[in-house]
């Protein structure tokens, strides 16, 4: 599963380029890291792709100095210039220790160096549960903890994070939490320093690490001691967040866990190698909650994934993944997992499965590996993408002890199979699969089937999921700029997702997809635009806001 982006990486180590993913997805990978707005008025016939909005004029001037923040202590590294103008680098420090919130102030951008904690380590459990608190944690209390820090890192509307080059990436830590809240029009940033001062480019990926929420749900394929049973009684699995050199741990019992907000954010350029075939990407979630909130995420160049979710019961609304060099989603160790209003767009050339959803050969570990995605666009097929890499082999893959659940999507694939279905274990722990008005765009094969003889799936077996329920392995897409619905996508009988979680919302008219006339705006304002999708932003992604 590594193949020869591994060989690729290793080459650009070399040369002290920018390091690119070492690996497919699974668990034992971290990463398995002047235009006003554009109206979308697509047209049943094919559009262009728009022209990325052009670098707006430098306006921004450095901040007088770093903000007097109550509970945290900010370091004034002078200033940095780009394109857009100049902005004053504020330094977080390695252990945020008390709550704090950080204010949007013109000309300044906070700077990540190195791993940035979110207060220590709480342990799987609260005391009151019986189970006793971590007892080390870098650069944090050594003896036994007797209650969580209870940090929670506020951030405001607007603010951009920029981290320097390598392992710098920010871990929030069990027992804390993280309300970084933008806003359609002031979306929060988290991004390299090459961003900031104007040599990241489209083709750009792996210049920082990516943040981490860390929670206490369950978890399987035990790294940090523990088995996992799925019962809160006898569930003691942990993991150890890979490739970090000091703890970083997950897991738990609380599938309700609270790791805090995340809406409105942007994650560029992340995804750095931190050991042989271990990679941060941009969002990695680690056994949070259905308390944690995420909504309008966008992953913009992950060298990895564009988000990879380990256990407990994560939830997103509004996902927008462009660019990721490995998968676009990648859900396993025990997740149970919806995602409702998603755009996976792969660039030209780049990328793995737009999907892998797995448990990694941990076929009798539970809970098995659950997966809901209503209302999405997984799409590769750009120029030069004539088939991904060895890994997925397919845009679509699913593996043992896995349960997904796909429902009113569009797979846009044409030179490539569609669906890969791994059978390895036994018959009662492979994956499942089952598809609601589903279309699909693939090479003539479709689908490839893999694993242990006689436990595998036949092609028949997977063809027979995609038979009826207003399904279509032979569709032909008319999508207008890359993501918004044609006739041929308005034409197909959709699916109520909310049959399938409480989590999902029905539309009316419900279609398949993410974008149509009439649900067109929710995508508008908080991302940027690129050469592989215009979204109707007022920033391209290669610069950065100047208001």
């Amino acid at each position: 599963m590594h193949g020869r982006k591994q060989v690729r990486s290793l080459f650009l180590v070399t040369v002290g380029a920018s390091v690119l993913s070492a690996c497919g997805g699974g668990a034992d990978d971290i990463a398995s890291p002047g235009g006003g707005t554009v109206i979308i008025n697509p047209t049943p016939t094919p559009t262009p792709t728009p022209t990325p909005t052009p670098t707006p004029p430098a306006t921004v001037t450095p901040a007088a100095g770093c903000p007097t923040i109550t509970g945290l202590t900010l370091s004034d590294q002078g200033t940095v210039s780009g394109p857009t103008g100049g902005y004053r680098v504020c330094r977080l420090p390695s252990v945020i220790s008390a709550s704090a919130n950080l204010p949007k102030v013109s000309g300044l951008v906070y700077q990540i160096a190195g791993r940035v904690d979110v207060g220590c380590d709480g342990g799987r459990l609260a005391p009151s549960a019986g189970s006793p608190f971590t007892t080390t944690t870098v650069g944090c209390p050594t003896t036994t903890l007797t209650a969580d820090t209870n940090v929670t890192l506020g951030v405001d509307p607007g603010v951009i994070f920029m981290a320097e080059p390598g392992a710098s990436w920010v871990a929030v830590n069990r027992g804390n939490k993280i309300n970084a809240v933008g806003t359609a029009t002031q979306p929060i940033i988290f991004t390299s320093r090459q961003n900031v001062v104007g040599t990241a480019t489209n083709s750009s990926q792996g210049q920082w690490g990516g943040v981490v929420l860390l929670g206490r749900g369950f978890t399987t394929d035990c790294t940090a001691g523990g088995t996992a049973t799925g019962t809160a009684a006898t569930h003691t699995c942990e993991r150890q967040t890979e490739g970090s050199s000091d703890p970083a741990r997950f897991g738990g019992v609380d599938n309700a866990y609270d790791a805090g907000r995340m809406s409105y954010v942007q994650f560029r350029y992340s995804g750095f190698v931190l050991g042989a075939n271990i990679e941060l990407q941009s969002l990695t979630t680690e056994a949070i909650g259905t308390s944690t909130v995420l909504d309008h995420i966008m992953s913009f160049n992950s060298s990895d994934d564009g988000s990879e979710h380990f256990g407990g019961a994560p939830r997103i609304k509004y996902l927008v993944t462009v660019g990721a060099d490995d998968d676009s989603l990648d859900v396993d160790t025990g997740a149970q997992m919806d995602v409702q209003w998603a755009l996976l767009l792969q660039r030209s050339g780049f990328g793995d499965g737009l999907m892998e959803i797995d448990s990694n050969g941990q076929e009798t570990a539970l809970p098995r590996t659950k997966l809901h995605v209503a209302n999405f666009v997984a799409r590769q097929d750009q120029t030069s993408q004539t088939n991904n890499e060895a890994n997925a082999q397919a845009a679509l893959f699913f593996r043992g002890n896995s349960d997904t659940t796909l429902i009113n999507g569009v797979v846009v694939s044409p030179n490539n199979e569609c669906v890969r279905i791994n059978g390895s274990g036994s018959t009662t722990d492979r994956a499942t699969l089952t598809a609601r008005s589903v279309v699909m765009q693939c090479n003539a094969t479709k689908y490839l089937t893999t694993g242990t003889a006689g436990i595998a799936y036949t092609v028949a077996e997977i063809a027979a999921i995609f038979s009826g329920n207003n399904n279509n392995d032979a569709f032909t897409n008319s999508l207008a700029n890359v993501y918004f619905n044609g006739t041929n996508e308005n034409a197909v009988t959709a699916t109520d997702p909310t049959t399938f979680s409480a989590f999902f919302n029905a539309l009316s008219p419900m279609r398949i997809g993410a974008a149509w006339t009439g649900n067109d705006t929710w995508y508008q304002g908080w991302t940027c635009n690129s050469d592989v999708a215009n979204f109707g932003s007022v920033t391209d992604c290669t610069s950065l806001p100047t208001s």
